[in-house]
């Protein structure tokens, strides 16, 4: 049984994937610093962990196994993930693989190298409609692709 891992202290597309996996009857396990309120789901494990700035990420890739789905805007739990041969989707509907995660790693690098020196500051631009409708995309193809695996 595919399983649905959500970083969720920060992603924006939670009651989206909440839908698609109750649609497929996927586990999830939502994992945060904070408690979240949930609607009681019985399908939804709520992970509240301790403080910490990857106690989220190790918990999620302690649990994850192959074939699993992660749901995360953090390139180095997605890169994590893709080790244990799970899934890994980013909140715009980008799919994190085996091919593209060297160069998201290194961009990242950089563009945290470019921050510290001043030569451009923190943007992240808002979460739109059209990001919601990849990242749904993304997800049922991911979902599809495990199953057809299987």
């Amino acid at each position: 049984m595919i399983e649905l891992y959500i970083d969720a202290d920060a992603c924006p597309v939670k009651d989206e994937a909440l839908k698609v996996a109750r649609r497929h009857g996927l586990k999830v396990h939502m994992v945060s610093n904070a408690w979240m309120r949930g609607d009681g789901d019985p399908t939804v494990n709520r992970v509240v962990v301790t403080e910490g700035p990857d106690a989220a990420d190790d918990w999620i890739v302690e649990h994850i196994g192959a074939g699993d789905i992660v749901l995360t805007q953090d390139i180095p739990l997605a890169a994590r993930c893709l080790e244990k041969r799970a899934e890994a989707i980013g909140p715009t509907g980008k799919p994190f693989t085996g091919d593209n995660i060297g160069m998201a790693l290194a961009m990242r690098e950089l563009s945290a190298h470019l921050r510290e020196t001043g030569a451009i500051k923190g943007y992240n631009p808002s979460h739109t409609k059209k990001d919601r409708s990849r990242f749904l995309e993304a997800l049922e193809q991911a979902i599809q692709k495990i199953r057809r695996n299987a």
